[in-house]
Protein backbone atom coordinates (compact mmCIF):
# COMPACT_ATOMS: atom_id res chain seq x y z
CA UNK A 1 0.00 0.00 0.00
CA UNK A 2 2.34 2.42 0.87
CA UNK A 3 4.59 1.46 -2.41
CA UNK A 4 0.95 2.70 -4.35
CA UNK A 5 0.37 5.81 -2.39
CA UNK A 6 4.16 6.89 -3.53
CA UNK A 7 3.85 6.18 -6.71
CA UNK A 8 0.26 7.48 -6.88
CA UNK A 9 2.58 10.91 -5.25
CA UNK A 10 5.14 10.50 -8.52
CA UNK A 11 2.06 10.51 -10.79
CA UNK A 12 0.72 13.66 -9.02
CA UNK A 13 3.68 15.77 -8.96
CA UNK A 14 4.74 15.05 -12.36
CA UNK A 15 1.38 15.79 -13.54
CA UNK A 16 1.05 19.06 -11.75
CA UNK A 17 1.77 22.23 -14.34
CA UNK A 18 1.38 25.73 -13.62
CA UNK A 19 -0.99 27.67 -15.60
CA UNK A 20 1.21 30.82 -17.20
CA UNK A 21 0.92 34.37 -15.38
CA UNK A 22 -1.15 33.34 -13.14
CA UNK A 23 1.13 30.92 -10.97
CA UNK A 24 -2.13 28.66 -10.26
CA UNK A 25 -1.24 24.87 -10.06
CA UNK A 26 -3.47 22.37 -11.68
CA UNK A 27 -3.46 18.55 -12.08
CA UNK A 28 -3.45 17.22 -15.82
CA UNK A 29 -3.08 13.93 -15.96
CA UNK A 30 -4.11 13.37 -19.75
CA UNK A 31 -1.81 13.74 -22.70
CA UNK A 32 -2.53 16.86 -24.76
CA UNK A 33 -2.28 14.99 -28.26
CA UNK A 34 -5.46 12.20 -26.71
CA UNK A 35 -7.06 14.91 -25.69
CA UNK A 36 -6.78 17.22 -29.04
CA UNK A 37 -7.32 13.90 -31.30
CA UNK A 38 -11.08 13.33 -29.01
CA UNK A 39 -11.46 17.45 -29.40
CA UNK A 40 -11.26 17.71 -32.78
CA UNK A 41 -13.79 14.50 -33.35
CA UNK A 42 -16.54 16.07 -31.31
CA UNK A 43 -15.73 19.51 -32.74
CA UNK A 44 -15.77 17.79 -36.10
CA UNK A 45 -19.25 16.55 -35.45
CA UNK A 46 -20.75 19.33 -33.61
CA UNK A 47 -19.76 21.44 -37.13
CA UNK A 48 -21.67 18.78 -39.24
CA UNK A 49 -24.65 19.06 -37.30
CA UNK A 50 -24.59 22.92 -37.42
CA UNK A 51 -25.15 25.52 -39.53
CA UNK A 52 -22.44 27.90 -40.52
CA UNK A 53 -23.51 31.89 -40.51
CA UNK A 54 -23.66 33.54 -43.98
CA UNK A 55 -23.06 36.89 -42.85
CA UNK A 56 -19.34 37.26 -44.36
CA UNK A 57 -19.10 40.21 -42.36
CA UNK A 58 -19.33 39.22 -38.57
CA UNK A 59 -17.60 35.76 -40.19
CA UNK A 60 -14.38 37.49 -41.16
CA UNK A 61 -14.29 39.70 -37.80
CA UNK A 62 -14.51 36.44 -35.98
CA UNK A 63 -11.09 35.16 -38.21
CA UNK A 64 -9.89 38.34 -37.33
CA UNK A 65 -9.71 38.85 -34.06
CA UNK A 66 -8.77 35.16 -33.25
CA UNK A 67 -5.82 35.09 -35.26
CA UNK A 68 -4.78 38.35 -33.90
CA UNK A 69 -5.33 37.31 -30.18
CA UNK A 70 -3.51 34.11 -31.09
CA UNK A 71 -0.71 35.22 -32.85
CA UNK A 72 -0.03 37.65 -30.40
CA UNK A 73 -0.27 34.83 -27.08
CA UNK A 74 1.69 32.51 -28.94
CA UNK A 75 4.43 35.11 -29.35
CA UNK A 76 4.69 35.44 -25.56
CA UNK A 77 4.11 32.40 -24.74
CA UNK A 78 7.91 32.01 -26.84
CA UNK A 79 9.75 34.93 -24.58
CA UNK A 80 8.53 32.97 -21.63
CA UNK A 81 9.67 29.48 -23.11
CA UNK A 82 5.78 28.04 -22.58
CA UNK A 83 5.08 27.39 -26.15
CA UNK A 84 4.74 23.85 -25.75
CA UNK A 85 0.97 25.02 -24.34
CA UNK A 86 -0.04 25.32 -27.89
CA UNK A 87 1.70 22.16 -29.15
CA UNK A 88 -0.52 20.12 -31.63
CA UNK A 89 -2.95 22.67 -32.10
CA UNK A 90 -4.90 23.43 -34.89
CA UNK A 91 -6.49 27.08 -34.49
CA UNK A 92 -10.18 27.74 -35.61
CA UNK A 93 -12.71 30.68 -35.52
CA UNK A 94 -15.99 29.85 -36.72
CA UNK A 95 -19.27 31.79 -35.99
CA UNK A 96 -22.71 29.16 -36.29
CA UNK A 97 -26.30 30.32 -36.59
CA UNK A 98 -27.93 29.90 -33.08
CA UNK A 99 -30.05 32.29 -30.90
CA UNK A 100 -28.33 31.85 -27.64
CA UNK A 101 -25.89 34.44 -26.24
CA UNK A 102 -22.97 32.11 -26.50
CA UNK A 103 -19.65 31.45 -27.36
CA UNK A 104 -17.22 28.28 -26.45
CA UNK A 105 -13.43 26.68 -26.63
CA UNK A 106 -12.29 23.09 -27.42
CA UNK A 107 -8.98 21.97 -26.66
CA UNK A 108 -6.42 22.32 -29.29
CA UNK A 109 -8.12 25.83 -30.58
CA UNK A 110 -11.33 25.25 -31.83
CA UNK A 111 -13.42 28.27 -30.91
CA UNK A 112 -17.03 28.89 -31.55
CA UNK A 113 -19.13 31.84 -31.66
CA UNK A 114 -23.41 31.77 -31.64
CA UNK A 115 -24.64 34.35 -34.06
CA UNK A 116 -26.38 35.12 -30.73
CA UNK A 117 -24.14 36.74 -29.09
CA UNK A 118 -23.16 39.19 -31.89
CA UNK A 119 -25.69 41.99 -30.83
CA UNK A 120 -24.27 42.17 -27.52
CA UNK A 121 -21.14 42.08 -28.57
CA UNK A 122 -21.65 45.22 -31.08
CA UNK A 123 -18.35 45.87 -32.30
CA UNK A 124 -15.03 44.02 -33.15
CA UNK A 125 -13.70 45.15 -29.77
CA UNK A 126 -16.80 43.60 -27.94
CA UNK A 127 -16.03 40.33 -30.13
CA UNK A 128 -12.28 40.35 -28.59
CA UNK A 129 -13.38 40.35 -24.92
CA UNK A 130 -15.18 36.95 -25.52
CA UNK A 131 -12.35 35.69 -28.00
CA UNK A 132 -9.62 36.29 -25.75
CA UNK A 133 -11.41 34.75 -22.92
CA UNK A 134 -12.45 31.21 -24.65
CA UNK A 135 -8.52 31.43 -25.83
CA UNK A 136 -7.28 31.78 -22.47
CA UNK A 137 -9.28 28.84 -21.53
CA UNK A 138 -7.63 26.77 -24.11
CA UNK A 139 -4.14 28.17 -22.82
CA UNK A 140 -4.58 27.69 -19.38
CA UNK A 141 -5.76 23.82 -20.06
CA UNK A 142 -8.78 24.37 -18.36
CA UNK A 143 -10.36 21.37 -20.27
CA UNK A 144 -7.59 18.94 -19.48
CA UNK A 145 -7.85 19.61 -16.14
CA UNK A 146 -11.60 19.64 -15.84
CA UNK A 147 -11.61 16.15 -17.88
CA UNK A 148 -9.02 15.23 -15.29
CA UNK A 149 -11.40 15.71 -12.77
CA UNK A 150 -13.59 14.03 -13.97
CA UNK A 151 -11.98 10.96 -14.89
CA UNK A 152 -10.15 10.76 -11.42
CA UNK A 153 -13.86 10.86 -9.84
CA UNK A 154 -16.38 8.38 -12.48
CA UNK A 155 -13.82 5.99 -13.74
CA UNK A 156 -11.19 6.10 -11.09
CA UNK A 157 -8.43 7.83 -13.17
CA UNK A 158 -8.48 5.08 -15.93
CA UNK A 159 -6.06 5.79 -19.06
CA UNK A 160 -8.01 7.85 -21.71
CA UNK A 161 -7.42 5.64 -24.09
CA UNK A 162 -8.15 2.90 -22.09
CA UNK A 163 -11.25 4.18 -21.06
CA UNK A 164 -12.47 5.01 -24.86
CA UNK A 165 -12.25 1.25 -25.43
CA UNK A 166 -13.93 0.32 -22.52
CA UNK A 167 -16.45 3.14 -21.56
CA UNK A 168 -16.68 5.05 -24.29
CA UNK A 169 -20.18 6.59 -23.29
CA UNK A 170 -19.13 7.27 -20.15
CA UNK A 171 -15.81 9.11 -20.91
CA UNK A 172 -17.99 10.66 -23.42
CA UNK A 173 -20.38 12.18 -21.27
CA UNK A 174 -17.26 13.41 -19.19
CA UNK A 175 -15.85 14.68 -22.10
CA UNK A 176 -19.20 16.68 -22.99
CA UNK A 177 -19.46 18.11 -19.32
CA UNK A 178 -15.68 19.12 -19.18
CA UNK A 179 -15.84 21.35 -22.21
CA UNK A 180 -18.60 23.42 -21.85
CA UNK A 181 -21.35 21.44 -24.08
CA UNK A 182 -24.51 20.23 -21.52
CA UNK A 183 -27.15 21.91 -21.21
CA UNK A 184 -27.72 23.77 -17.57
CA UNK A 185 -30.65 26.88 -17.32
CA UNK A 186 -31.47 26.72 -20.92
CA UNK A 187 -27.59 27.88 -21.64
CA UNK A 188 -24.32 25.91 -22.36
CA UNK A 189 -22.87 24.66 -18.89
CA UNK A 190 -20.11 27.31 -17.85
CA UNK A 191 -16.33 26.13 -16.37
CA UNK A 192 -15.83 26.16 -12.85
CA UNK A 193 -15.37 29.45 -11.01
CA UNK A 194 -12.13 29.35 -10.43
CA UNK A 195 -11.60 28.35 -14.52
CA UNK A 196 -14.13 31.13 -15.32
CA UNK A 197 -12.71 34.12 -13.32
CA UNK A 198 -9.01 32.93 -14.33
CA UNK A 199 -10.10 33.03 -18.22
CA UNK A 200 -11.34 36.66 -17.35
CA UNK A 201 -8.26 37.66 -15.89
CA UNK A 202 -5.99 35.85 -18.80
CA UNK A 203 -8.58 37.15 -21.22
CA UNK A 204 -7.94 41.25 -20.12
CA UNK A 205 -4.33 40.21 -20.63
CA UNK A 206 -4.61 38.67 -23.61
CA UNK A 207 -6.79 41.71 -25.25
CA UNK A 208 -3.75 44.18 -23.97
CA UNK A 209 -1.08 41.99 -25.56
CA UNK A 210 -3.09 41.91 -28.86
CA UNK A 211 -3.84 45.98 -29.05
CA UNK A 212 -7.08 45.71 -27.61
CA UNK A 213 -8.35 47.73 -25.08
CA UNK A 214 -8.95 45.63 -21.62
CA UNK A 215 -11.23 48.47 -20.75
CA UNK A 216 -14.32 47.08 -22.95
CA UNK A 217 -14.56 43.95 -20.97
CA UNK A 218 -16.88 45.32 -18.07
CA UNK A 219 -18.64 47.05 -20.44
CA UNK A 220 -19.26 43.68 -22.47
CA UNK A 221 -20.46 42.29 -19.44
CA UNK A 222 -22.97 45.35 -18.15
CA UNK A 223 -24.64 44.64 -21.66
CA UNK A 224 -25.04 40.55 -20.93
CA UNK A 225 -26.48 41.84 -17.78
CA UNK A 226 -29.02 43.51 -19.46
CA UNK A 227 -29.24 41.10 -21.94
CA UNK A 228 -30.21 38.49 -18.67
CA UNK A 229 -32.21 40.29 -16.74
CA UNK A 230 -34.64 37.73 -15.54
CA UNK A 231 -32.64 35.05 -16.64
CA UNK A 232 -29.63 34.71 -14.72
CA UNK A 233 -29.84 31.95 -11.81
CA UNK A 234 -28.68 33.02 -8.67
CA UNK A 235 -24.52 33.22 -8.41
CA UNK A 236 -24.63 30.41 -5.87
CA UNK A 237 -26.69 27.89 -8.15
CA UNK A 238 -24.33 28.72 -10.57
CA UNK A 239 -20.25 28.07 -11.26
CA UNK A 240 -20.29 31.14 -13.30
CA UNK A 241 -19.61 34.01 -11.55
CA UNK A 242 -22.72 36.63 -11.01
CA UNK A 243 -22.82 39.47 -13.62
CA UNK A 244 -21.82 42.08 -11.01
CA UNK A 245 -19.57 39.90 -9.57
CA UNK A 246 -17.75 39.56 -12.70
CA UNK A 247 -17.79 43.28 -13.85
CA UNK A 248 -16.04 44.35 -10.27
CA UNK A 249 -13.36 41.72 -10.90
CA UNK A 250 -12.81 42.46 -14.19
CA UNK A 251 -12.35 46.59 -13.30
CA UNK A 252 -9.74 45.35 -10.62
CA UNK A 253 -7.76 43.28 -13.06
CA UNK A 254 -7.82 45.87 -15.58
CA UNK A 255 -4.10 47.56 -14.37
CA UNK A 256 -2.34 44.25 -14.34
CA UNK A 257 -3.72 44.22 -18.03
CA UNK A 258 -2.46 46.91 -18.96
CA UNK A 259 1.02 46.54 -18.05
CA UNK A 260 0.68 43.65 -21.10
CA UNK A 261 -0.44 46.41 -23.43
CA UNK A 262 0.98 46.36 -27.24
Amino acid sequence: MRKIIYLFAILLFVACTTVPITGRQQLKLISSSELNAMAFQNYSDFMKENKLSTNKKDVALIKKVGDKIKTAVEAYLVTINQSNLTEGFEWEFNLVESEQVNAWAMPGGKVVFYSGIIPVCQNELGIAVVMSHEIAHAIAGHGNERMTQGMLTQLGGAVLSEALKKKPEETQSIFMTAFGLGAQYGVLLPFSRTHEKEADRLGLIFMAMAGYEPQAAPEFWKRMSKNSEGKEPPEFLSTHPSNSTRIADLEAAIPEAMTYKK
